[in-house]
């Protein structure tokens, strides 16, 4: 017994959903959806996973320096992945699953965030890229040749 008014969709359960959540809870339902959410969280359970391996290696060690290293890489692609499941979950009504996302999504924001003391394959690679990108983009003037 689902009605739709306006540009909101109720339910069966009594509840009123944007027609556009609807949309993306149907995509998320779909086949190709349910793959795609998988492989997103396979993205994170990889990034926590990696987390872990940083957080139990010793310090300045070749497998903290890759575990720190894929864990920068990952954490922004799992942040987002969480975000649109968590977005997900709430267009559907299912309230323990956006908890558990939420929760995920801001232990990987905060051990992100507050985890900056090691050295990575990124470090310092911002001011490194941001330059190459400069030299790429910068008008290049072309000399005449000397007269002969």
């Amino acid at each position: 017994m689902a009605g739709k008014v306006g540009a909101w969709t109720c339910t069966d359960r009594g509840q009123a959903m944007n027609s556009g959540l609807s949309a993306l809870a149907l995509i998320a339902g779909s086949l190709p959806g349910s793959i795609l959410l998988s492989l997103g969280q396979t993205v994170v359970v990889v990034c926590v996973c990696f987390d872990m391996v940083r957080a139990l290696s010793v310090p300045r060690s070749h497998r903290r320096y890759v575990a720190n290293t894929v864990f920068t890489t990952l954490a922004w692609p799992s942040i987002l992945i969480s975000a649109v499941t968590v977005l997900i979950d709430a267009a559907s009504g299912t309230w323990q699953d956006v908890a558990g996302g939420v929760f995920v999504m801001v232990m990987v924001i905060f051990r992100w965030r507050n985890g900056g003391d090691e050295d990575s394959w990124w470090k310092g690679k911002g001011k490194k890229l941001a330059d190459w990108f400069r030299n790429q983009t910068a008008s290049r003037s072309v000399t005449a040749p000397a007269a002969a």
